[in-house]
Order: C-alpha cells, then sequence, then structure tokens
C-alpha cells in the first residue's frame, strides 16, 4: 500500500521535544491519496498549524475504484486492509518524531467510514477521530447492503453495532469524534450522520443534550449556512455534528477544481484540525 507523508517546514517550538501530532488521511472512492490532499487543502493547515499527514492510498488490486471496504463485516471488526494502515502508521512512528498522544484519523465517504473503523479497533492509537459525509458503522456486509445502509443508514443495527465494540472491547476508552454533513447528500443521506452521532453518544457515555450554534451564510456564498451539536462531558467537547445546508456530497471548503470538493465553506479541514487540537490520549 503506498502512502505520502506531509511534514510541516516550520515545526512549531513545543513539537521539537514532544514530536509532531499527526493526521492519518483517508480518500473516498474514486480519489487517489494526492487528490484528497490537494483537493482538502490539508497540508495548508497543517502548515499553519503543526501536523504531519499522512495519506494511505487504497491499492486498485483491492478494488478497482480505490473505495474502502468499510462494509465489509471482517474489516469493521479489525481486518482486512485495517492491519496494513495501522502498520503504515507504526512505521511512520518509527522513522520520524510524532507526539503518540496526538495521533488522529479521518476520512470522506468511504475514506470516513474506514477511519471511523480502524479508530474503533485501535482506540488507544487514535486521540480523536474526523468523519466527512461518511456511512454509518457496523452494517452493509456486501457492496448491495452497503448502497442501502448509504441511502438509508443502519436502522436497529446502528445501536447494536455500537454496544457490540464495548462488549468486545470492555476497557474501550472512548473515542472523540467530529461527524461533518451536508444536508443535500444524495449519495451518503444525512440519516448516516444522524446514527453515527447515535452510536457516538453510546461509545462515549455522553447524555443526548447538545449545545447547539447556529452559523449564517457567509457573503457572496462564500460560506454555506450551518448548524454545529456539541455534546460534552463536563466541559470537555467530546462530539460535534456539523450540519451543513446546501451541501452535496464534497469536502466543505476544499478546492473545487477537484471532484468531491465543494468550494464553499466552512472549512472542514480546519474544523477537524481545531477539534483535533483539544484531544489526545494519555
Amino acid at each position: 500500500m503506498s502512502y505520502w507523508l506531509y511534514i510541516p517546514n516550520n515545526i512549531p517550538e513545543a513539537a521539537l521535544s514532544k514530536g509532531l501530532p499527526l493526521l492519518v488521511m483517508l480518500h473516498g472512492c474514486q480519489q487517489t491519496a494526492t487528490q484528497f490532499a490537494q483537493g482538502t487543502r490539508m497540508n495548508h493547515w497543517a502548515e499553519q498549524m503543526g501536523y504531519a499527514v499522512l495519506y494511505p492510498q487504497q491499492l486498485v488490486s483491492t478494488h478497482a475504484q480505490r473505495c474502502w471496504k468499510w462494509y465489509d463485516r471482517a474489516t469493521q471488526e479489525g481486518g482486512g486492509d485495517v492491519p496494513m494502515i495501522v502498520g503504515i502508521v507504526n512505521k511512520v512512528l518509527t522513522e520520524y518524531a510524532v507526539d503518540r498522544s496526538r495521533i488522529y484519523i479521518a476520512g470522506i465517504s468511504a475514506g470516513a467510514g474506514m477511519a471511523n473503523i480502524v479508530a474503533l479497533n485501535h482506540p488507544r492509537l487514535f486521540a480523536a477521530v474526523g468523519m466527512h459525509s461518511g456511512p454509518v458503522f457496523g452494517a452493509g456486509h456486501n457492496t448491495i447492503g452497503a448502497l442501502g445502509v448509504m441511502q438509508h443508514g443502519a436502522g436497529p443495527r446502528a445501536d447494536l453495532a455500537a454496544r457490540e465494540v464495548l462488549l468486545r472491547q470492555p476497557q474501550f476508552p472512548g473515542m472523540p469524534a467530529i461527524l461533518i454533513q451536508g444536508q443535500g447528500d444524495s449519495v451518503v443521506r444525512p440519516i448516516n450522520q444522524v446514527q453515527l452521532a447515535r452510536q457516538s453518544l453510546l461509545l462515549n457515555g455522553l447524555a443526548d443534550a447538545a449545545k447547539i450554534t447556529e452559523k449564517p451564510q457567509g457573503r457572496g456564498g462564500s460560506r454555506n449556512a450551518h448548524r454545529l451539536h456539541d455534546f460534552y462531558a463536563g466541559r470537555k467537547l467530546l462530539l460535534r455534528v456539523a450540519r451543513i445546508e446546501q451541501l452535496e456530497h464534497a469536502w466543505s471548503g476544499g478546492d473545487a477544481s477537484l471532484a468531491y470538493n465543494a468550494k464553499a465553506g466552512p472549512d472542514a479541514s480546519k474544523m477537524m484540525l481545531d477539534f483535533f487540537s483539544r484531544h489526545q490520549r494519555i
């Protein structure tokens, strides 16, 4: 499996002693790792905020459209491509100065589904997960089933899948999450975000009471109106759910010259790094 690694030119002073925080980014179907980097403009924000960014790339021999098999039952339980992605992360950890308490994973669409699977199976390696336009975890189990999940969610299977994670891992430490979803997405419909949020509440032991913030549309359409639902444990923000009006199946605030990226904000890359900066594994 090929991968690309971005190291910022200007390393913050704190990182000289502790190491850089590391973000793993998983592309969507029909994307390459480099297209994903360019489209999300994540390296721009990583340079500003002092992050290393790792971009694994799915093999065409594994899936002709470079889709991650988030719907595969064995993958959901920690098999499939999960060990290979974790192996790449561990390789980077041995070769570069990385702050092991600040490793994060994110993706879009199939990449979001896969990022979630990797994080839930290795919760002590990753401090938080970011999902943009991602399918709900724990359902599908074949190609036809996956299409059904993308359109209709997982039904009662959603809560059951989260409880199965907790049964497999009695000492599960929780997994802070940021969920970003376009309300106009007809590929992975918003029901998936609703069910992902419910799963996250279960996995993090959170009450279903959110602080809601409304963000209006920006001037000249520079930013879509959106709403943030924030869930806290005490003063610690553990789950942020961003619902973006008018956004279709595309990375918010990306480079619209590439497929699956929308020019209008909010900037999903900055939102994710801002959220990740609140979290580290102890």
